[in-house]
């Protein structure tokens, strides 16, 4: 029998694959409506996206097959969804960050902050944890993580070593300190018993068996005395081997507990920072382009700069009570060890300083391509701000969109940006008056390599090609094809009707509810697959309560990407386990308190702050569906 479960197990995708489809078949086939042929399509990717029996890529492109053949959508319709506005937004953040990572410019940042924060315990977290946050920001979480866990184990490994180096020393100062007491117990024991002697064979000089009598005393004392010491001796060195024993567990254990605590909080890291920014990670251009989609008159409402003013603090928040909570659980209350407050730097410290010096002094001087990159990056991050801040005019309202249209985007800056990281060189050029240094630069010398001409660019397209994670585009694609075919079919707004009882619930009980049920799914699925699957039915639901649909779209976004309890739930968590300190039970219960602190945190940020930047007091004119009467507040 346990054979068969076994070849069962092994052949499990094949079964997915084509028993899936077979058992949903009577739903299109019995119901024949679009909304059920709909039902069918998202069904299925949704097992399929939770399973992952297909890769999640090719999952996404089953729209394109499906949705023509049940009559829902034409194929050139649901094509267009795959490159859309948001899909070109997020190939040229893509390529921003392969260019960033190209030339190192990541770990040059992180190694320099490191260096600033130092190497406590708990300064060391807190500086892994910005820099991770940061990174993540702006290229993928899985790259960061990637980066980060290597350099965290490099230092815990040194702080462990140095640790124990120095507990040995102590142990030599231990025993030679030690041996010196017994050198001078035992000369002691003989002056003793010498004296003794002396004095005994003064008093009875006239005996003849003077000589044997007083020995024979003197000798056996010594000898008892001996024994007796080699007793104790022996029951220290057995209380000293246990004690040593202990302290090496103690150790161990300090050790295991930093290095758990320093994997959490770069995996956490690494997905609260890709909530900050709208290129940070994929469910927030998901959001971006259904809203875009679904309410084509919202007026630009989420962008570059009001989706970081509203997520940046959520961020930061939810850092320090991440942190926080990681400090308690793995770390203890010890300030003084913890901070280092009052305590000079000990050997440890300095030699774990070291390696992350080291390290940096391997990346070398900065060089002319990091520059360039690091200024253009800069640059891109200005214009993303810039451009439609929301309380001002930005330069493209007052320069290029006219007539109450969008001609420019955020997806035309990053392009912008990608173009010019292509025709801008990464080094001076290769001329005699700009050598770089370099003295082999003679056209006499038939084996010089360095040819005179120009450098190559900050970006090729192999390097792109290669890099590149095009699955993430036809993910997002496919996101938007089940929103889109989930309007057309008017299967988003039957499943919007269903959930009118809801209206009955206050607003802030309802982003609670909702925001755990997305946490909950999106440890077993995708954030991109539990994005694609709950906003076309949240926005419709938020239409029929007569809620402002960022009120449910903009939280549920953000927790989609509060995946921290399963090992599988996201790529950042499974590289950190991969490293063996982890067990899925310090996993699943550090992890459930951080999707509490979240889901609060979001609810806190929904109902403050959120309401003044969006008005979400308010239903929204751009929200009204057009073919549906009655719905007016």
């Amino acid at each position: 029998m346990g054979s068969w479960w076994r070849i069962l197990w092994a052949f499990r995708n094949e079964l997915i694959i084509f028993l899936v489809p077979l058992l949903l078949l009577p739903l299109p086939l019995v119901i024949q409506t679009k909304e059920a042929c709909c039902g069918f399509t998202i069904i299925l990717m949704a097992l399929y996206w939770c399973t992952e029996a297909l890769p999640l890529a090719v999952t996404a492109l089953i729209p394109v097959l499906l949705f023509p053949l049940f009559g829902i959508m034409e194929s050139s319709q649901v094509c267009m969804q795959y490159l859309k506005d948001t899909n070109m937004l997020l190939v040229g953040g893509l390529m921003v960050a392969v260019a960033v990572e190209h030339w190192n410019l990541h770990k040059r940042i992180a190694l320099r902050v490191l260096l600033i924060v130092g190497v406590k315990p708990a300064l060391l977290m807190m500086g892994f944890m910005g820099v991770t946050a940061f990174l993540s920001m702006w290229i993928s979480n899985t790259a960061t993580t990637a980066m980060m866990v290597p350099i965290a184990q490099a230092v815990l490994d040194q702080l462990h070593n140095a640790e124990g180096s120095r507990e040995e020393q102590d142990q030599v100062n231990n025993e030679e300190l030690e041996l010196q007491e017994k050198e001078l117990v035992k000369t002691e024991d003989k002056v003793i018993a010498n004296s003794y002697t002396i004095e005994t064979m003064s008093e009875n000089f006239d005996k003849s068996s003077i000589d044997t009598e007083i020995i024979k005393p003197a000798t056996s004392s010594d000898q008892d005395k001996n024994e007796e010491a080699d007793k104790c001796n022996g029951q220290l060195s057995t209380a000293e081997s246990t004690d040593r024993t202990e302290q090496e567990e103690i150790r161990l254990q300090k050790h295991l507990n930093l290095s758990k605590g320093m994997n959490l909080c770069v995996c956490y890291a690494a997905s609260v920072g890709g909530t900050a920014t709208l290129t940070g990670t994929t469910p927030n251009l998901i959001m971006k382009g259904q809203l875009d989609d679904l309410f084509p008159e919202n007026g630009d409402i989420i962008n570059f700069a009001t989706w970081f003013g509203f997520s940046f603090p959520c961020m930061i928040i939810m850092l320090a009570l991440t942190w926080i909570w990681l400090q308690i659980l793995f770390l203890g209350f010890n300030l003084k060890e913890n901070f280092g407050c009052g305590s000079a730097k000990s050997k440890k410290d300095v030699s774990a300083y070291r390696v992350m010096k080291d390290e940096y002094k391997s990346l070398g001087k900065m060089t002319f391509a990091e520059i360039g990159v690091l200024i253009l990056f800069i640059l891109l991050v200005l214009l993303w701000f810039t451009r439609d801040p929301g309380f001002i005019p930005g330069w493209a309202t007052v320069l290029f969109n006219k007539g109450g249209k969008s001609y420019v985007t955020d997806a035309t800056v990053v392009m912008f940006i990608a173009v010019i990281m292509f025709v801008t060189p990464s080094d001076k050029p290769r001329l005699p008056c700009f050598n770089n240094g370099n003295t082999d630069l003679d056209s006499n010398n038939k084996g010089n390599k360095c040819k005179y001409g120009p450098a190559p660019n900050l970006l090729d397209w192999k390097t792109v090609q290669t890099n590149l994670a095009w699955n993430i585009v036809v993910l997002l694609g496919g996101g938007f094809a089940l929103a889109k075919g989930s309007e057309e079919s008017g299967l988003s707004q039957w499943l919007g009707n269903q959930l009118t009882p809801l209206e009955a619930i206050p607003p802030a009980a309802i982003v609670i509810i909702l925001c755990l049920l997305i946490a909950t799914f999106t440890e077993c699925a995708s954030n991109v697959a539990t994005t694609s699957l709950f906003l076309p039915i949240l926005s419709t639901m938020a239409q029929r309560i007569h809620l402002h649909p960022l009120y449910v779209m903009l939280p549920c976004t953000l927790c989609a990407s509060f995946a921290f309890m399963l090992p599988v739930a996201t790529p950042p968590n499974s590289i950190v386990f991969s490293y063996g300190y982890l067990k899925v039970a310090d996993m699943a219960k550090t992890g459930i308190m951080v999707n509490f602190i979240g889901v609060l945190v979001i609810t806190l940020a929904v109902n403050t702050w959120g309401q003044v930047m969006f008005d979400l007091g308010t239903f929204p004119d751009w929200a009204i569906p057009q073919n549906i009467t009655g719905l007016q507040p």
